[in-house]
C-alpha cells in the first residue's frame, strides 16, 4: 500500500540568492539552486524521508507506514526536469503527458530583506489529458491506503475536480486529505475528506471574514469542520497549529520552538506531511499535529528543496507545546 499525493500543478522550483533586490538595476545572482516542486512534490519528498529516515514516535501505532507515490501531469522541457529530478531523489511516480510545458517557479532569497517569490501559472489541461489523470487516479486508489490532494488546480481542470477525486476515494475506501485554496476548497468540502488542512489566509477566504484572533480561527475551524464532517488541520506559521474535530469536540493547539527561519518555502507542506504520515500509521490525533508542527519548524532551518537532520526534528517533537484550546 502507498500513499497516493496527487500533484495536478507541479514545478521546477528555481532559487535566486542575491544581496539585495535593486529596482531599475542590473541584479547579479551569486548562486542559483533548482529542484522538483510544487505542494504535493513537497508532500511526497517529506513523506519518503519521513517513512525511510525517522524512528518510530513516541505513541503506539497499529501499522506501518506506506511509501508515498506521486501522481503528476508532466510536459515539455520543464516536465523533462522535473522527472528527471524525482528519479534522482528516488520519488516513486506515474506521470500523464502533456502538450503544454509544465511550469518554473522562481524564488529570490536576499540577504537581509527576505524572499520574493514568483510563480508561473501552468500548463492548461486538455479535456482528455484531464480524463487521463483520473483514469491513472482511479486505478492507482486500488493499492492506496491514504490519497493527498495537495495544492492549485491547473487551468483547464474544473473547479469540482478533487471533490470528483475526494468521491473516488470513498467508494474505494481510501481516506482522502486536502490542502487547496480558492473555488476548489469549497467544492470539495461538500465531498466530506476526511482532513483539510488550510493555512490562516485559506480559512478566512472560504469563511468569508477576516479572522484576527486565535477563538476566531478555532470558529472557523469549527464551521469547516461541520461542513467537511471531518479534521481540519490550520496551519499557522510561527504560531504552530490548531486541529480541530467538531464532531467530537476535538480543539488542540501546538507552538514549536522558537527559530529563526532560513527560509518558509514548503513549511506548511512539510508540516502536512508529518501528520499524513503520523495517521496513516494509526497514531492518534495528538500526535499528527505535534509531529506536524516539528516537522514544520525543522523544514525552517534548511534552504528551500533540502531536508534537514533527523536529531533536529527528533529534538522539535520534544520540544512542542500541545495543549487542548476553547
Amino acid at each position: 500500500m502507498h500513499v497516493l499525493v496527487l500533484a495536478l500543478n507541479p514545478s521546477v522550483d528555481a532559487e535566486w540568492r542575491v544581496d539585495q533586490v535593486r529596482r531599475e538595476e542590473k541584479n547579479v545572482i551569486q548562486a542559483e539552486s533548482r529542484w522538483a516542486g510544487g505542494k504535493g512534490i513537497n508532500v511526497a519528498r517529506w513523506l519518503q524521508f519521513l517513512t525511510s529516515q525517522m524512528s518510530a514516535g513516541r505513541a503506539p501505532v497499529s501499522t506501518p507506514a506506506s511509501a508515498p507515490r506521486l501522481l503528476l501531469p508532466l510536459g515539455g522541457a520543464p516536465g523533462d526536469e522535473l522527472a528527471l529530478g524525482l528519479r534522482a531523489e528516488k520519488l516513486a511516480f506515474t506521470s500523464v503527458p502533456l502538450r503544454a510545458p509544465s511550469r518554473v517557479n522562481v524564488i529570490v532569497t536576499t540577504a537581509r530583506d527576505g524572499q520574493l517569490r514568483f510563480n508561473q501559472p501552468g500548463p492548461e489541461l486538455s479535456h482528455g489529458e484531464w480524463r487521463a489523470v483520473q483514469r491513472q487516479a482511479k486505478k492507482l486508489l486500488a493499492n492506496t491506503s491514504c490519497l493527498v490532494l495537495s495544492g492549485s488546480l491547473p487551468r483547464g481542470v474544473p473547479s469540482g475536480a478533487y471533490a470528483q477525486l475526494i468521491h473516488s476515494a470513498r467508494r474505494a475506501g481510501v481516506k482522502s486529505v486536502l490542502d487547496c485554496d480558492g473555488e476548489a476548497l469549497r467544492a470539495a468540502v461538500a465531498a466530506r475528506p476526511f482532513l483539510v488542512k488550510p493555512n490562516e489566509h485559506e480559512l478566512a477566504e472560504w469563511a468569508g471574514r477576516e479572522l484576527k484572533s486565535e477563538s476566531a480561527l478555532i470558529r472557523a475551524g469549527r464551521a469547516l469542520s461541520t461542513a467537511s464532517r471531518g479534521w481540519i488541520l490550520i496551519s499557522r506559521g510561527a504560531e504552530g497549529a490548531l486541529l480541530i474535530n467538531q464532531s467530537d469536540g476535538t480543539v488542540c493547539s501546538a507552538r514549536p520552538p522558537r527559530v529563526k527561519p532560513l527560509t518558509t518555502v514548503g513549511a506548511g507542506d512539510a508540516l502536512l506531511a508529518a501528520a499524513v504520515r503520523q495517521m496513516d500509521r494509526g497514531a492518534p490525533p495528538i500526535e499528527w499535529l505535534r509531529h506536524g508542527v516539528a516537522v514544520g519548524a525543522a523544514a525552517t532551518q534548511c534552504r528551500a528543496g533540502r531536508l534537514p537532520a533527523r536529531k533536529l526534528i527528533q529534538r522539535f517533537v520534544g520540544e512542542v507545546t500541545v495543549r487542548a484550546s476553547g
